[in-house]
């Protein structure tokens, strides 16, 4: 069996009234700033917060009796764990799911939520996959990968099928890449159907690991590493799925932690929507400039919500500081009367809003008479910021980064 259109329209059918179709909404603002039409295929609004359960579904769907009886067993970052338990769970399966240590509390509680048995290990995806693996060989049950698997990758296809019924004339479809599954089914749905689309995926710089084996012609593993894209914190890609992206992807890029956080921040402004790092990454390339799209129809699939809540301050305040739109230094003034406030009244002027500030004296670095004053300000973006420092070096303070 191998993934064709007919599998993916078969898979269509397999999952229809289980999983949803998803809206695509175009975003004039995205569309604007990069002289395209810009679509996103909001994934994270399907049920259990990520496109996973489509495979999952349809995987399931496709066990013998005998293989429903033995139970289910999987490896997930933490999306697929959650198609997997909902999916098992509704056709009454016993179902196993073994997940890295560093996987989000959330998609952590939502498996256990939807029925799965989860059990912790490892750092990274492919410790856990390592894990299933033995688990599956001493209990017997049906290992369903999350990615390298045929009816797994037919499900992930219909979100192509999707897109196209809503934009038929799309010319570039942007996807998160991890293992590979979610890219190999839109892209073989899609250029089945017009060989002209152009199938973009997108890794992090920390983990680029079907970049590299493309690169190299070979499969292979990259070094672990940590990233705010949890969902494609992958190591290793699957056989089938490097064999379709070598067929059918026209490029790769990567994307840094930091431009996945400037994603996950224009969303949330401008999109009024929350993506995990990992959906998040075919947005960064966009807004950092790394995929042209200019004059043409584009659509960006947001492949998962599902983020650790916890992490949501972080990452926003890191894309703030990136963006120049809040701004730490220190400065040394005199102890005198007024010094604080002419400080002060300088910032406020040049329109900046303070919103941290502490005092002191007790460094050995300070001469006889003078205070350090380590502030925050909020500005409005890169200029705004170098206009206030310009100011504060104009008024005769030094600024200390």
């Amino acid at each position: 069996m191998k993934v064709d259109l007919k599998l993916i329209k078969e898979a269509r059918k397999t999952i229809d009234g289980i999983v949803k179709k998803t809206p695509l909404i175009e975003s004039p603002s995205l569309g604007k700033q990069v002289g395209g039409i810009i679509y996103f295929k909001y994934e994270n609004l399907q049920k259990t917060g990520s496109f996973k359960i489509r495979g999952a579904i349809n995987k399931i769907a496709s066990l013998t009796e005998d293989e429903r009886e033995k139970g289910v067993i999987a490896s997930s970052a933490g999306n697929h764990a959650q198609g997997v338990a909902l999916g098992a769970t509704a056709q009454g399966i016993k179902s196993t799911i073994v997940m890295p240590e560093t996987t989000p509390i959330a998609k952590i509680s939502a498996t256990k939520g939807y029925g799965g048995n989860v059990i912790l290990h490892g750092a990274a995806y492919d410790d856990a996959y390592k894990m299933a693996c033995q688990l599956q060989k001493e209990s017997g049950a049906v290992f369903l990968h999350p990615f390298d698997d045929e009816y797994v990758i037919a499900g992930q296809g219909t979100i192509a099928l999707e897109i196209l019924e809503d934009i038929p004339d799309v010319d570039t479809i942007i996807v998160p890449i991890g293992g590979g599954g979610l890219i190999s089914g839109v892209a073989t749905a899609a250029k089945e159907i017009n060989p002209n689309i152009e199938i973009i995926g997108v890794q992090t710089d920390n983990i680029p690991s079907m970049r590299e084996c493309v690169a190299q012609k070979k499969l292979f593993s990259v070094e672990p590493n940590v990233t705010i894209a949890d969902g494609i914190n992958v190591c290793t890609p699957g056989k089938i799925t490097f064999d379709v992206v070598n067929k059918y992807v026209d490029k790769i890029v990567t994307v840094s932690e930091d431009e996945i956080a400037d994603g996950i921040l224009f969303l949330l402004e401008k999109g009024k929507n929350l993506a995990e790092g990992a959906g998040a990454t075919p947005l960064a390339a966009v807004l950092a400039g790394k995929i042209d799209c200019q004059n043409k129809k584009v659509c960006i699939i947001i492949s998962g919500g599902n983020i650790d809540i916890t992490l949501i301050d972080r990452i926003v305040n890191r894309a703030l500081i990136t963006q120049g739109r809040r701004f730490e230094f220190k400065v040394n003034v005199s102890d005198r009367c007024g010094e604080t406030e002419k400080l002060l009244k300088l910032i406020t002027e040049n329109k900046a809003n303070i919103l941290f500030i502490t005092q002191s004296m007790y460094s050995a670095d300070l001469g006889i008479n003078m205070q350090e004053m380590r502030l925050v300000l909020e500005c409005s973006d890169n200029d705004h910021k170098n206009i206030i420092s310009t100011k504060i070096g104009e008024a005769g303070y030094e600024i200390i980064f």
